[in-house]
């Protein structure tokens, strides 16, 4: 049984998660409960096979986390998100997609996708982007007819968007873990000069899948509109641009909402995809961009400001104190034996490589039902991620079908995090049983994302070689 306590030590702290305590406390006090129970079965001489000498590297990590350039991005592009949500962009951008596509058939839903995906590389932050869009575009679909599984799939679909199109905070957060991993396959592979993966390469790889889903999105929301036009009727563009309140040409509306995210956007990838920056560079230029924008729409005040700075300062603190806690956590579970006794079931496993990978993929969904993806990223990805790329995976490839993954099950009915975002700011008027449904289409489209990626790996992978 002892042997077995990596398993254990995993189980607990998924059980303690779903209890709802704050989950970075969870990760570093059951792992030093575990600690010290191994470490008092070694002293009454039962061998529970824990080697102490592990949590020596605990301030060494410590400081790798202070002193690590890469996740200097993560405050900077949450900034950058919850600026351009203060400074109204999001609502201007909807406003003018919406009168640009409103007047075909389904164009209301197909400007919320464009929207979505806007907003993924202006934020990159889920929760952010479906809220968001519930609250500003819900109302309007559902008062011009749209069917309510139609209306609500689709914005969680394309909120969910912010998990794999760039800059997404949890690819940079993936990026970080990945490269440690990768540089730990290859040096027990013998290979003393590793090669690196980095953040800006897990940009790369995912705009290919990520701009596929897009187009995969606004094909299945055209094809409902000719095959039910009722379900997606059009809009007329004077009463629905009297009723969003604007006033002036559709051209001036489009000049204000459409050009300065967009040519934020192009500043902060294209600096990055150019090999001008770095992300973390990059993120700084996004985030004073984010922040003249928001001064040019005269919607920043000090107030406004330091609302900001506090919710930037609360969710960089969460992160911080998740990989503090995912580090300690890691380390007792490598103290117990838990890297060897999940190589050896990965290598004990049919089908070698790729049965270990199925079974990595299918346990990442399930735990994407009660983890959110910062937890699974630096709790999951570095017990599996050394070991899958010692067996001759590509990193790229597997840091895009991670995230890919964590989107599907951000998704899935009946614990799906979109969904729950979704269900806060709905009307009561709209029946959890219609989000429910109206995210099915989008799950399969998903999941057949995952199947095109796993035989056709250069998805992901040939973007990053040609740069």
């Amino acid at each position: 049984m002892l042997e077995f306590m990596p398993l254990v030590l995993f189980a607990v702290i998924c059980v303690v998660l779903m209890f709802g305590f704050p989950v970075a406390l969870s990760l570093a006090g059951t792992a030093l409960a575990f600690a010290g129970l191994g470490m008092g079965l070694e002293a009454l001489g039962i061998n529970a096979h824990f080697d102490a000498s592990f949590l020596s590297a605990f301030p060494n990590r410590l400081y790798g986390i202070m002193t690590n350039q890469t996740l200097l991005a993560v405050p900077l592009f949450v900034l950058m998100g919850v600026l351009l949500e203060k400074s109204k962009v999001a609502e201007t951008l909807l406003d003018a997609m919406a009168l640009l596509f409103g007047s075909l058939r389904g164009g209301l839903g197909i400007s919320v996708t464009l929207v979505g995906m806007m907003l993924a590389a202006s934020t990159g932050i889920v929760g952010a982007t479906v809220v968001t869009m519930g609250l500003l575009s819900l109302p309007t679909m559902l008062k011009r007819g749209y069917s309510m599984p139609l209306a609500t799939g689709t914005i969680c679909a394309t909120g969910t968007l912010g998990q794999i199109i760039p800059p997404s905070i949890a690819l940079v957060l993936l990026g970080d873990v990945l490269s440690s991993a990768y540089q730990q396959a290859q040096l027990s592979m013998g290979i003393f000069s590793p090669k690196t993966v980095s953040v800006g390469d897990l940009f790369m790889g995912a705009l290919v899948p990520g701009l596929i889903l897009v187009a995969l999105y606004i094909a299945y929301v055209a094809f409902i509109a000719w095959l039910k036009p009722e379900a997606a009727p059009p809009a007329d563009r004077e009463e629905l641009m009297e009723e969003l309140g604007h006033q002036g040409s559709l051209f001036t509306l489009l000049l204000k909402g459409l050009v300065p995210p967009i040519m934020l956007i192009i500043v902060v990838l294209g600096s990055i995809l150019g090999g001008f920056a770095t992300p973390t560079e990059a993120s700084a230029v996004g985030a004073f961009g984010a922040l003249v924008l928001a001064i040019a729409y005269r919607q920043l005040d000090f107030k406004k400001l330091k609302e900001a700075l506090h919710s930037t300062a609360h969710v960089t603190t969460m992160v911080f104190l998740i990989l503090i806690g995912a580090a300690l956590f890691s380390l007792v579970f490598r103290a117990f034996g838990g890297e060897e006794l999940v190589q050896e079931v990965f290598e004990s496993m049919p089908g070698g490589v790729v049965g270990a990978t199925l079974v990595v993929m299918l346990v990442i969904f399930l735990l994407g039902f009660i983890l959110d993806f910062i937890e699974i990223t630096f709790v999951v990805v570095p017990i599996v991620g050394p070991i899958l790329l010692a067996m001759g995976l590509d990193p790229i490839w597997l840091g895009i079908m991670i995230a890919i993954n964590l989107q599907t099950s951000f998704l899935t009915p009946p614990f799906g995090f979109a969904l729950f975002y979704l269900r806060g700011v709905a009307p009561d008027s709209v029946p959890t049983s219609a989000i429910y449904r109206g995210v099915m289409p989008f799950i399969a489209l998903q999941l057949a994302m995952l199947i095109a990626l796993a035989f056709f790996p250069e998805l992901a992978t040939w973007l990053p070689e040609q740069f």
